[in-house]
Order: structure tokens, then sequence, then C-alpha cells
């Protein structure tokens, strides 16, 4: 049975809540890649493999979502498999996170959702497939993700592939910069493009071990340095997808949503399913491996923090 903190919005899974007591090492996982990024068994299964993986390297799992206005910090297999088939789930962000908790809704946990409730609970590590940013046209649409102003105010780190290479990623990066974030690739001078390794842009940080960047936070926080940073982990080679190949997918795949006049919150799960279907599954097969390598990464990385 989940434990709830002293305002009763807050319940926290028994491993996480003895964690949490013990100071052991946990990672925060989202769950919007649960309800709006994968169908169904996919999902699930890739929803307990990650798990699996931070138990394996020496951590406790915190998958977070917001069940019937209780914002769970971990999640039973009971309550996670039911949220793997919900069709219903809110996709929650900073702008309506408490809206869900006061309504008694249920939803998923976007990056800087997750982020909000990581930091509330002490959790100084996050794993996801990849950020949120500037979308391609936000010149004139102004479609920037809250995940980015998020990374600059919350103090969590954030492995991810890089951000989505639907984005315009180098503005993504120009905006990071401007917040002051830290970007680190981990074990390449180039930031990757969640599908592929190769983004042809320089990171503009490089750090090779989970040592490293555990010891780089630390001088952070020393420093008296807030806000978040985000960890570059390339997908494994063996998984990728080709840069040049990618990039002909998506803009496939932003010609059907312009054509079906997909706009806002909708757009990224458009474009995510209308890709798996232009690679013939190719895509999902990837963004699996790459979530599975990012965990790895960030659960090593926590486990540094809390040596």
């Amino acid at each position: 049975m989940s434990l709830k903190d002293e305002t009763g919005l807050i319940a926290y899974a028994p491993d996480v809540a003895e964690a949490r007591a013990s100071g052991k090492p946990i990672v925060a996982l989202e769950s919007t890649i649960i309800t709006h990024g994968m169908p169904f068994p996919g999902n699930l299964d890739m929803a307990r493999a990650v798990e699996a993986i931070v138990r394996e390297e020496g951590a406790t799992p915190a998958t977070i979502a917001v069940i019937d206005g209780v914002l769970n910090v971990g999640l039973s297999d009971e309550t996670l498999a039911a949220l793997a088939l919900r069709k219903d789930a809110m996709k929650l962000s900073r702008a309506d996170l408490a809206f869900a908790l006061a309504e008694g809704r249920t939803g998923a946990t976007t990056v800087a959702a997750t982020m909000i409730a990581a930091a509330h609970a002490g959790i100084g590590v996050f794993a996801t497939g990849g950020i949120g940013g500037v979308h391609r046209g936000a010149e004139t649409s102004f479609d920037i993700s809250a995940d980015l102003d998020e990374l600059a105010r919350t103090g969590v780190i954030v492995v991810s592939a890089g951000a989505k290479a639907i984005l315009d990623v180098p503005k993504t990066l120009e905006v990071l910069e401007t917040r002051g974030v830290p970007v680190v690739t981990f074990g390449s001078d180039e930031f990757p493009a969640f599908w592929s390794r190769q983004s042809g842009l320089t990171s503009p940080l490089r750090l090779d071990t989970p040592d490293a960047i555990a010891r780089f936070q630390k001088v952070r926080t020393a420093m008296g340095i807030t806000g978040g940073m985000l960890i570059a982990n390339p997908v494994p080679a063996e998984d990728e997808i080709a840069r040049e190949i990618m990039e002909a997918h998506i803009r496939e795949a932003m010609a059907r949503a312009e054509k079906a006049g997909v706009s806002g919150k909708a757009v990224t799960p458009y474009l995510l399913s209308e890709l798996v279907d232009i690679t013939g599954g190719k895509s999902l097969e990837t963004n699996i491996a790459l979530v599975k390598a990012n965990v790895r990464l960030a659960t090593r990385i926590a486990v540094a923090l809390a040596a």
C-alpha cells in the first residue's frame, strides 16, 4: 500500500519510501511514454523492463503518475498495468499538474511534471527517452516545450537521448544555453538526435563516466548553482537509424500532421505514432532501446551520487 505524505496529495510506493528514508539511490521515470508514447502491450513491457534495469543496477525505480488525484511516486505492478491500458489519461506538465490533483483526475507526467515530482521527493536523477524543446516553425507558432524552463529551474539530472529529432534541435540547444542549463553528452563530442547518434551539432560539454557526471553535479551543488542538468546519451550504435534516413521520415510525418490539422500537445504523440507506421516499426524499436540505455546510465549516475 502506498504511503501518503502530510498533504494527502502525494503517495510513495513502499520501496520508494524505504529508499528515501535510508538514503538509497532512486531513479525517477516518467509515465507519458506509457500512455502517449507506445501502444499496448509494448508500453507495459517497456515500463516493466526499465524498472527491472534500475533494480539490476542497484537502485529503486520510481515511475511517477497522477492516479485519481494523487501524485504517485512509484507504482505497483497492478497500477502500472492499469495505466498502460488507460485511453483517457491527461498529459501533464507544469501548467496542469496541480489541476489534475485538485480535480481528482488521472494523468501521465511529462518531463517537466516528472522533474517537479522528483525534486519534491528528493530524487536527483530522472531517465526519459527524449526531452521536449523548440518545435520546428516555433518562430511563428511560438510552440516551445515547458521542459526547457523546467530544466533551468528544477535541480534534477535528466538523462535522455537528446531532444526528440522531430524538434528544431539547434534552437533547442540555443534556448538551453540561454537558460544556463549544462548540456553534457555522454561519451561523445556530438550531441545526439534521439533515434540517431549524430545531429551535426557539437555538444556543449562531454563527460565519459557516471562518476564524472556525479562529481560535476556535486560541485554545482556545493557552489549553490541551481537548476537541472541535461545528460544526452547517444542511442546504442546497433539500434540507431541514420540521421539522413530519419529526417526524411520526419518530414513525411510532419506533412501528415499538417494535413490532419494536428496542433498543441497532440503534435508529439501524433508524429511518434506516424513514424512507427512510416518506418515499419523500426522507430519504436529504437525508441525502446534508447530508453533502456538511458535508464541504465541514469541508475549508474544515481548510484555514484549516493556513494
